[in-house]
Formats: C-alpha cells, structure tokens, sequence
C-alpha cells in the first residue's frame, strides 16, 4: 500500500503544478483556464519534435518546446486581455475551451494521435523510504509544486510588480485608474503559467500516458486540486493535487477497485461542490 501511495505522488505533483497553475489564472486574470494543460502538452510535443526531427539536444528541444508552450498561453492570454478584457469570468472561462479543442486537433495533425517517444530529462531512484524506492520523478514534481507555490507567494506580497496584480484582480478599475498597466501583466501571467506547465509535463510524460488527449485532460486533476482551495489558495491546491494522487495509487492497488481510479477526480470535484454547497442542498432537501 505505501508503494501504490508512494508510486501515485508523481502524479499527485504533476496535479499540483497544473493546480497552482489555474488557481494563479483565477486570482489574477479571473479565468478557469481549460487549455492549461494543452498547452503545456504542445510544448512537450514540440520538444520531442525538435530533438527527433531537428537532431537538437535533449536540454536545447525541452527550451524551445518550453517557450512555445508560454509563447501559446501568451496568445491566448493576449485575445483575452484585448477583446474580453471587460467580459465576465464565466465568459472569459468559456473561451479557453476553443484553444483546448485547437491544440488536440492540431497536435493531431502535426505529430500524430500515438503516444510521443518521450526521452526522459530525469530517471533513476532518489531515496528508498521503508523499504519503498522514490524516484526523481517524484522528488521533481512534488518539489516544484511546493516551490511554485512559495514563489508565487513571496512574489505577490514582497514585490512591486506582485502588489501591482494583487491590485488588479481586487481592484480592476481602480488599479487602471493609477496607472497600473493591466494588459501586459495579464498576458505574463498567461506566459509564466504556459511555461510551468509545459516544463512539468515534459518531465512527468515518459511515465505517464502521453498522447495528446490524455495529456490534455490532466485539467481535470488540476481542477480538482485548484477545487480544493476554490481556486484562491495556493497551499490547498498543492494538498488536493498530491492527495488526489495518492489515492489514485492506493486505489490502483486494490484490484476490486482499481477501476474507480480513472473516476477519482470526478468524484474529488463533486463531494467538493456538495460540500461546498451543503447549505443550499439540505435546506432543498427539507
């Protein structure tokens, strides 16, 4: 059982990352962004096309395939921030669906419908923990889910430019009316964002499933995770992604049950909404 635990947290880190993600688009540019993770699988795709067809490097392909990713969020980022800068969330949310829809059809078209022959930028055992080897998978993206989430933080209460998008997303009109420039600062954080994303699927995506469609309906952990702090904190999303994976792994341990782990998140985000919607549903129920 500890090794089914253990096994699901480099999953469980790849949810977080992607769950830090979309809770930074839902604080500070006020969108739920379903392309999150498609973006982040064109860029990995793109790595592996760079590296198979150019002949680039490992390293080299990775930080093109990486800055395509960001410079896609960017685009994205930037229709969003000239045409709907005024639009609601809920709207704002809606449109990201057609660059999610965009990117599965086009990386069809570009690299195929199989699995991408990923080669790993990170392999091997870290450290055994009672008796069970942790890879540096795990290490990796447990890691940078939790260093994401403290950077994110320290920027948004210690610097400048953190206070001017805290202004932003309470403030919007307010912030404008001082001065406070909010397209490019809206279009970074769809940059920053695309980039996290895409460096953790590039690492995670030799272990997992990695065609195009799965890849891209990791926004569906990552919801879930981004649910558990409703899309506002940071350290919640980072708890929710790594519990969500580690129950996927004890789940996939118990073969009477195993079935279920494909379901989890679905589950996760509706005793989520029940939940968080109690009141409303007993007083119904009365």
């Amino acid at each position: 059982m500890l090794q089914g635990a253990i096994a699901g947290l480099a999953a469980g880190g790849l949810y977080a990352v992607l769950g830090v993600c979309l809770t930074l688009m839902s604080r500070l540019v006020r969108v739920v962004n379903f392309a999150q993770a498609a973006t982040g699988m064109f860029g990995a795709f793109t790595a592996v096309w760079f590296v198979r067809e150019i002949g680039l490097p490992i390293w080299l392909g990775s930080i093109l395939g990486v800055l395509v990713a960001g410079l896609l969020a960017a685009a994205i980022g930037f229709i969003a921030a000239t045409w709907l800068a005024e639009a609601s969330t809920t709207t704002r949310s809606a449109m990201t669906v057609g660059p999610l829809l965009l990117l599965i059809s086009l990386s069809f078209i570009l690299f195929g419908n199989k699995p991408q022959p990923f080669t790993p930028i990170i392999a091997g055992p870290a450290f055994s923990f009672g008796g069970v080897v942790i890879s540096q998978v795990t290490v990796a993206t447990v890691a940078m889910a939790v260093i994401t989430a403290v950077a994110v933080r320290i920027v948004l209460r210690r610097t400048r430019v953190g206070t001017q998008l805290r202004a932003l997303s309470e403030r919007p009109t307010t912030a404008e009316l001082l001065g406070i420039r909010s397209r490019p600062l809206s279009i970074a954080v769809w940059f920053v964002t695309g980039v996290i994303s895409a460096i953790a699927i590039i690492i995670v995506a030799p272990s997992q499933s990695n065609d195009a469609t799965s890849l891209s309906m990791l926004i569906v952990p990552a919801a879930a995770a981004a649910l558990l702090g409703g899309f506002r904190r940071l350290d919640l999303a980072v708890l929710g992604g790594l519990l969500l994976g580690v129950l996927g792994g004890l789940v996939a341990q118990i073969d009477e049950v195993a079935l279920v782990r494909n379901f989890l998140p679905f589950l996760f985000i509706v005793v989520l909404l029940l939940w968080t919607q109690r009141k409303e549903v007993w007083d119904a129920a009365r």
